[in-house]
């Protein structure tokens, strides 16, 4: 008996391997990788020596403005992108789990924007706010849509939600049809016959046995926020530009596009990789706050 079950460890094993070390040497390696280099010098440049630079890297990114700046405009972007993701995402997923004709094809409809790539995305919505847009206000007398968005620093990060919310509302919402579809139906029937109005019902019934799923769906909507990139390199490059702290800098750059633009446009890699392990310890910090206050209120609820 021991060796049946000795050999399905080893299979098991053998089958592993693969996945295992396919995920050392694309995740694990670099990673650790990353963190040597946020301590060195590194520029990457084949025949350059390497020289340990200790804690410098960390130094120069904690006094830069620029860097502060960013991790600001990331956290006001996914405060809003959380806030307004899920918002529309549970509207959705309580349209298509009513009895509607056709409510297949809503849910294809609204998931499909989640299949188009955010740089394609971010090029369609930029056409979309500087020409179509603007075309409409021109036409229709409203002053406010004659300029686009995007070169408002006050209404670029509004844009860039707009866009991600249009994206991501659909894969969203298929999370909160699925929880909404396993939720016990005579508990809603049974309080629909006490006399409960719908917002009763959804509020102080539906809502606790949906708690889960909305823990999922913030910390899914969390760290795509934080992780933002594509969206915001091909929509507005981290324009325009702004004023902060008495310095010129890019409004909606957040902090993927400024450890991009460290890295690769500034040539300085090994700050841009000191950066990074900066927004690795951000993301932990912010997944774990937002898992654990969520659990807490599963558990009032």
């Amino acid at each position: 008996m021991s060796t049946k079950h000795g050999k399905h460890n080893t299979t098991f094993i053998l089958f592993l391997l693969p996945a295992l070390f396919a995920f050392s040497f694309v995740i694990v390696i670099p990673f650790l990788l990353g963190i040597y280099y946020s301590f060195t010098d590194w520029t990457a440049m084949t025949g350059t020596q390497v020289n340990w630079v200790g804690l410098d890297n960390y130094r120069i990114i904690f006094q830069d403005i620029t860097f502060l700046h960013s991790f600001l405009a990331t956290l006001s972007y996914a405060i809003l992108n959380i806030f307004f993701i899920n918002l529309v995402a549970f509207g959705l997923a309580l349209l298509v789990t009513n009895k509607l004709k056709l409510v297949g094809l809503y849910r294809a409809a609204f998931f499909l924007p989640n299949l188009i790539g955010g740089i394609i995305l971010g090029y369609i919505w930029q056409f979309i706010f500087n020409n179509a847009i603007t075309a409409f206000g021109s036409a229709s007398g409203l002053a406010f849509l004659e300029v686009t968005f995007l070169s408002n620093r006050n209404l670029a990060l509004l844009a860039i939600v707009v866009v991600t919310t249009w994206q991501m509302a659909g894969y969203i919402m298929m999370i909160y049809v699925a929880a909404i579809q396993s939720a016990p139906v005579e508990l809603l029937e049974a309080s629909h016959i006490d006399g409960a109005t719908y917002v009763q019902r959804l509020w102080h019934i539906l809502l606790p046995l949906i708690a889960p799923a909305f823990t999922v769906s913030m910390f899914l909507t969390l760290v795509r926020s934080f992780q933002q990139f594509d969206v915001n390199f091909a929509l507005t490059a981290g324009g325009p530009s702004g004023m902060f702290m008495g310095r010129a800098l890019l409004t909606t750059e957040f902090l993927a596009l400024n450890i991009f633009n460290t890295a690769f446009s500034f040539r300085e890699l090994a700050q841009g990789q000191a950066k990074s392990v900066i927004f690795f310890l951000l993301l932990t910090v912010a997944s774990l706050i937002q898992v654990y206050y969520n659990k807490r209120k599963e558990l009032e609820m």
